[in-house]
């Protein structure tokens, strides 16, 4: 759930990692079977209705992630990838975790949530902060699937996202040490309420 610098999408060791990662983690997160909302359009949709669709398949995408590990840095455009440790990240109990584990952070996962959905067309930022400035602001009586949820700390701005998947869950990459996990009715947990900062709903770049 740790934010990253802004940097971290141009740091010299990504694209080793990612190479790395793929190696590692062939086979580990499940082929999403194709839909038919995936690949229907219609003369028929509305810019609403194309919306819709892509945040369901946001969704999908999410679901099919769940159990994957937690990796502080991991998760690019092409899945889970190896991840790494800074001075206080990617470590439990004292053990850096992230060097060894292919897997996701929170932002690592909607990046490729939104990536793998939308054909490419919405690329976020590896960093919850850019992603926060990256979409149209969704009120909480408007989230529909695909949404992404912003969690902040007076000692951590912006320091966690998940994505919303219909009927008030949440899920979410949350930290060392946990999977890719599901959260029913997120934001009437009082932890996740108290630090609810906003929602946003991507779309491709302008």
């Amino acid at each position: 759930m740790e934010s990253r610098p802004p940097y971290r999408d141009e740091a010299s060791g990504v694209r080793r990692r990612r190479m790395l990662g793929l190696a590692l983690g062939a086979g580990l997160v499940p082929a999403l079977a194709p839909t038919a909302t995936a690949t229907a359009t219609t003369r028929s949709d509305t810019p609403a209705s194309a919306a819709g669709a892509l945040g369901r398949r946001v969704a999908e995408v999410a679901t099919a992630q769940l159990g994957v590990p937690y990796a502080w840095g991991g998760g690019d455009r092409l899945g889970a990838s190896l991840g790494f440790c800074d001075d206080e990240n990617g470590y439990l109990d004292g053990v850096c975790m992230g060097e060894t584990t292919v897997g996701f952070d929170c932002s690592g996962l909607s990046l490729y949530c939104w990536y793998r959905a939308s054909h490419g067309t919405v690329e976020l930022g590896h960093y919850t902060v850019a992603q926060f400035h990256r979409g149209a602001p969704v009120e909480r009586d408007a989230l529909a699937p695909g949404d992404l949820l912003f969690f902040s700390r007076p000692d951590a701005p912006l320091h966690h996202v998940g994505i919303h998947v219909g009927d008030g869950a949440m899920i979410h990459a949350e930290r060392t040490g946990t999977l890719v996990a599901r959260v029913e009715h997120a934001l009437d947990v009082p932890r996740w309420a108290g630090e609810f900062a906003g929602a946003r709903r991507p779309g491709p770049a302008g």
